[in-house]
């Protein structure tokens, strides 16, 4: 009885064993199909993909890392998700610019999916984008895009931001939230007709608010599903 135990036993471990092989050996098959038109680049793991590669916190340096390995052009894998990653000013400027059609897509991360529903001008796509894009552009025209009026508002923002550098004496500081506030100011004073007092708490909650939705779009974790 003991033998028959210790057989039955054994040939669960077998039975659970040879399921792992097959779908492991699935799993190589279908990574090597999906991948076989795709540029290079690291083999990924099951469910993380690439994520174990990637310093969360710093993503940009893990992929230059990564671009001195497999190139300008390499396939990296957030999770399930496939993406093709250009690393390189020359590589960028042709997909951005020289070929702006073919890379004029968005790319579409499930919150802000759920969110939008595809509607919108930052996460819409297609030919929603783009006439969301026309009408933008039409709009933004009869409030002064690329006239003098525009320029005019601009150099008004930039007394009280001298200003405001000026009042830390020469002593370092971090620019960031003074920057993003006198470019949110020059958009107040196109659309609302007014600006904002840098030192305004609800106008500084909402700039920290906008910034803090920036870094969240661009981390690898909004693009796992």
């Amino acid at each position: 009885m003991a033998f028959i135990a210790y057989f039955l036993a054994r040939a669960d471990v077998l039975v659970y064993f040879s399921i792992f092989i097959a779908l492991f050996i699935y799993w190589i098959n279908g990574i090597r199909k999906s991948t076989a038109k795709m540029p290079p680049g690291p083999m990924p793991l099951p469910v993380i993909g690439n994520l174990n590669l990637l310093d969360l916190e710093k993503p940009h340096e893990s992929l230059m890392q990564l671009s001195e390995k497999y190139g300008e052009i390499f396939t990296l894998h957030f999770g399930p998700k496939k993406m093709v990653i250009l690393a390189g000013y020359k590589i960028i400027k042709e997909a951005l610019v020289t070929r702006a059609d073919d890379f004029g897509e968005r790319a579409i991360a499930p919150i802000f999916e759920m969110a939008s529903k595809g509607h919108g001008i930052i996460f819409s796509n297609g030919e929603t984008w783009k006439s969301m894009r026309r009408f933008s552009l039409s709009t933004l025209r009869d409030f002064g895009m690329g006239k003098k009026s525009v320029e005019a508002r601009i150099q008004d923002e930039l007394m009280p931001l001298i200003e405001s550098f000026r009042s830390h004496n020469g002593k370092p500081f971090n620019t960031h939230m003074l920057i993003n506030s006198a470019v949110s100011n020059v958009i107040c004073s196109i659309i609302f007709g007014r600006r904002f007092e840098y030192d305004d708490p609800t106008f500084e909650k909402l700039i920290k608010i906008l910034d803090e939705n920036a870094k969240l779009a661009g981390t690898p974790k909004v693009l796992v599903h």
